[in-house]
């Protein structure tokens, strides 16, 4: 699809949203929810596929950046990470592909509510993640971390929204990461992954590489401010930053599954349970 004509304010706002994506998705994930917002108010008439790719083969960058700027100040062990980098990969091309099979409607509805339990906890729980203490031997280590990217990879690719979160909130609850870690963790399997969603993305045509360009120049110099933040204020503020965006993607994810669709109104000669909704989601 040809990329839209862009007015200077309009390349202004979309640099922007991209800035602040990176800055967000390098401290603790769910950058999209700055990026793609803005993408939809520039380009309302657009299909969400075009913008789902753009935005994705931009961030991808801001991603890739912090993990390798996380990996130069956080030791994290390389060899247990290995494998989950290729479960990452494969499950995200398989949930990109089960995508076209099989409708997501019902993992919108229900992913509000696991969003929820996820804030709670972690709330709750004020410990949680201030100490980097692994529980696992590294065999246990590393096969938990394969399996955790498996499935969060084959989630991103067939849904999307909040998958850098799942990864640092499962990084600390399961394998005992502080918060600092999992974000640094998270950074290296979630690039993975959206570089899989990307290939699926291109091969369909819906990325807009001219655009893809500006954007990620900018999206990595948000990502190198939110890393650099993030390192210099340490695991605890990390958690607290966790938490705001996990509680930006309830509301968000619960006022697309159940505000929404409800105050759309049916099109014309269709009754309401024959209208198709368009699934706005937040890319991770």
């Amino acid at each position: 699809m040809t990329l839209p004509a862009l007015t200077p304010f309009e390349i202004v706002l979309v640099l922007l949203g991209s800035f602040f994506g990176g800055f967000l998705n390098a401290i603790a994930g769910g950058g999209g929810l700055v990026s793609l917002p803005v993408m939809i108010s520039v380009f309302p008439t657009a299909p969400l596929a075009s913008l789902f790719g753009t935005t994705k083969a931009a961030m991808v960058w801001g991603t890739a950046w912090a993990a390798r700027s996380y990996a130069q100040r956080v030791r994290l062990p390389w060899r247990r990470l290995a494998p989950a980098v290729g479960a990452a990969i494969g499950g995200s091309l398989l949930g990109a592909w089960l995508l076209t099979a099989f409708p997501s409607e019902w993992l919108r509805k229900l992913l509000p509510v696991l969003l929820l339990l996820v804030f709670l906890y972690t709330l709750a729980s004020r410990q949680l993640g201030r100490d980097h203490a692994p529980t696992h031997p590294p065999r246990w280590e590393a096969l938990w971390a394969a399996l955790i990217a498996l499935g969060l990879g084959l989630y991103d690719g067939f849904f999307g929204p909040g998958t850098g979160s799942f990864f640092v909130f499962l990084f600390v609850r399961l394998l005992g990461y502080d918060f600092l870690h999992a974000s640094a963790a998270a950074k290296l399997l979630n690039s993975a992954t959206n570089a899989a969603a990307i290939v699926v993305f291109a091969c369909g045509g819906f990325v807009w590489w001219p655009l893809v360009v500006p954007m990620a120049v900018v999206n990595v110099a948000g990502a190198g401010f939110g890393t650099w933040l993030a390192l210099h204020r340490g695991s605890s503020f990390v958690r607290r930053v966790f938490l705001v965006i996990v509680a930006a993607l309830i509301l968000k994810t619960g006022y697309d599954a159940y505000v929404a669709p409800a105050r759309q109104p049916p099109e014309a000669g269709k009754t309401t349970e024959d209208t198709e909704f368009t699934e706005d989601v937040v890319p991770s």
